[in-house]
């Protein structure tokens, strides 16, 4: 998913009237500033051989860009989000859509040095550009590509930053199958928002490729990845799991189906709120099947997460076994040393 492509989601007001009010002054906010985006976008392209002065150049410019009332609502629209300029999405977009062809003729190592320089920006909106030459430098230097992939996974503090990488690894993963085995390992992460990059790089896979080609993920371990962390007690990473389910109902409907039963069962059985959760909100969304979710949501009635719940993941059951054992943390094991696949 695109850096600009994730959040500008609806702001919910309490009534009809207040949100068609929001709307049409951020649509009108937006369309005023749109030329001055582009121009922004075309003058970055004379920066690009020069880090430093791109990000203090595309600093600048999205100072210039911010919407103050956007910038005050980001507080709750995602929470732990840093040093927010406030600047909407689409105008993000017209800049990185002006430099599409430019950073395309660019070099990936220049590419690549531009979004570590980017990655270190204090700006919230500058951070995030970081993914746009990243995308650059994926196919032909990948493992440095990862490298900051890493990193930027372990920085992040709130869902849209988390969101927007999804994309990135996504592609990455496609390019490469084996890279499947960075998703496995984060599976283990002690930090949620790695967690939660795992579900919302699965519920971005199969819209990486056409719809006739997205059943050919079905032998991926996407739903043993799933399957192992349904349980998590963290909401953040119960709302990509279940985003995820809904959206490999484009890959394996009938696998999905095979989870969804299993995992309503066990939710039912163990009282297991968190569980619950996910499967009741999978049921839901464009493709769902109103029959599955008739015979499911019976078997859900009453089942409510409950605050300090213990995570009853597999995958956190096989991190604390693993420690308790006395061997090192899986979670901290190299991606090619953990040699155990979710997928076996």
């Amino acid at each position: 998913m695109s850096p600009t492509a994730v959040a500008d989601r609806p702001i919910r007001a309490a009534s009809a009237g207040a949100v068609s009010s929001t709307t049409q002054r951020a649509t009108a906010f937006v369309a005023a500033l749109l030329p001055e985006a582009r121009a922004l976008g075309r003058r970055l392209s004379d920066d690009l051989g020069d880090p430093q002065s791109f990000v203090a150049h595309l600093t600048a410019g999205l100072e210039r860009l911010a919407d103050p009332g956007y910038r005050d609502a980001q507080a709750w629209i995602a929470p732990g989000s840093r040093s927010v300029l406030g600047v909407r999405w689409p105008l993000v977009h017209a800049v990185e859509s002006a430099l599409r062809r430019p950073l395309a003729a660019t070099s990936p190592a220049l590419a690549l040095d531009l979004a570590q320089a980017l990655a270190e920006a204090k700006a919230f909106e500058v951070r995030l550009f970081a993914h746009v030459p990243l995308r650059r430098s994926l196919p032909a230097d990948p493992e440095r590509s990862w490298q900051l992939i890493r990193r930027l996974a372990r920085a992040a503090g709130d869902w849209v930053s988390v969101d927007s990488l999804a994309g990135v690894v996504a592609r990455g993963v496609l390019l490469e199958p084996f890279r499947w085995a960075e998703l496995e390992l984060l599976v283990y992460s002690p930090h949620r928002w790695e967690r939660r990059l795992v579900g919302s790089t699965l519920a971005e896979l199969p819209f990486r490729l056409p719809p006739a080609e997205r059943p050919s993920l079905a032998p991926r371990p996407g739903l043993p990845i799933i399957e192992a962390m349904i349980g998590d007690d963290e909401p953040d990473v119960q709302k990509a799991l279940s985003w995820a389910l809904r959206s490999w109902r484009e890959v394996d409907p009938t696998g999905v189906t095979a989870l969804l039963r299993r995992e309503a069962a066990r939710a039912r059985d163990t009282d297991d709120g968190a569980r619950a959760w996910v499967v009741r909100d999978a049921l839901t969304g464009a493709g769902a099947d109103p029959a599955l979710a008739a015979e499911l949501r019976p078997l859900l009635a009453g089942l409510r997460r409950r605050p300090g719940a213990p995570n009853t993941g597999r995958a956190q059951a096989a991190a604390l076994a693993f420690v308790a054992g006395g061997l090192p943390d899986v979670r901290d094991l190299p991606v090619d040393r953990a040699d155990r696949s979710l997928s076996e």
